[in-house]
């Protein structure tokens, strides 16, 4: 069997000498990890050193753009996102992924210091992998997003990020991901009783000033 594991290559900011929290940010499709650059301002967080990690995703065809090839975590084959997912594809991004938050354990930065966080397909993998990984994380942001393969999450997540705090946003007229399917990611995730922080907000599939005060104020209690 061929091996299709890859490295994630990602853009590395430091916000003092000696981080103690690494923000894992992953950008949606078709973009890359400057996508996101811009917030590690805009969140304005407290003088905590901070290393803020935008990988970059793989370039692969996509088959609902026409096989274009461009950034993605994984395929998606249909407009409503949950049919014919891409299973090899969420799990061969989630072990990359896993590489990167090894790879901060060893920088210096332990699993219960790293925030993965996402946008869109990126919010996709921060819960897809969050859920499952098995050193507890610090926190998980999705935005614009929703739960992957969601009928395996009972049982494949892992207790130990049961009681990890998740902040979850969407915009109300997302027409690209549409706000229903986030609202049931939510409902399964709280039938679980995962403590998620939700926020709707009058946009379309983006982030907007008063997200990003959200997500600041909500990182706060996080980094201590």
């Amino acid at each position: 069997m061929p091996d299709n594991s890859f490295q994630l290559s990602a853009i590395d900011i430091t916000t003092g000498s000696n981080p103690e929290y690494t923000i894992l940010w992953m950008h949606g499709l078709g973009a890359d990890g400057n996508d996101f650059v811009p917030v590690v301002q805009a969140l304005d967080l407290p003088e905590i050193p901070i290393r803020f990690l935008f990988p970059h995703a793989p370039q692969q065809p996509v088959t609902i753009n026409g096989g274009y090839i461009m950034r993605a975590w994984y395929d998606i084959q249909h407009t409503d996102f949950v049919e014919q997912e891409d299973e090899t594809g969420i799990r061969r991004s989630q072990h990359a992924i896993i590489e990167l938050i090894e790879r901060e354990d060893r920088r210096g930065i332990p699993p219960d210091h790293l925030i993965l966080a996402g946008f869109s397909q990126g919010a996709a993998m921060a819960l897809h992998t969050g859920l499952r990984h098995p050193d507890r994380l610090a926190g998980i942001i999705a935005l614009s997003g929703y739960l992957p393969l969601a009928h395996k999450i009972e049982r494949e997540a892992h207790i130990t990020n049961r009681i990890t705090p998740i902040f979850m946003a969407h915009g109300n007229d997302d027409p690209i991901v549409p706000i229903e399917l986030a609202h049931t990611s939510l409902q399964q995730l709280r039938e679980y009783h995962y403590p998620v922080t939700w926020h709707e907000y009058p946009m379309e599939h983006t982030v907007c000033d008063q997200e990003l005060v959200d997500i600041s104020c909500w990182l706060r209690t996080i980094l201590k």
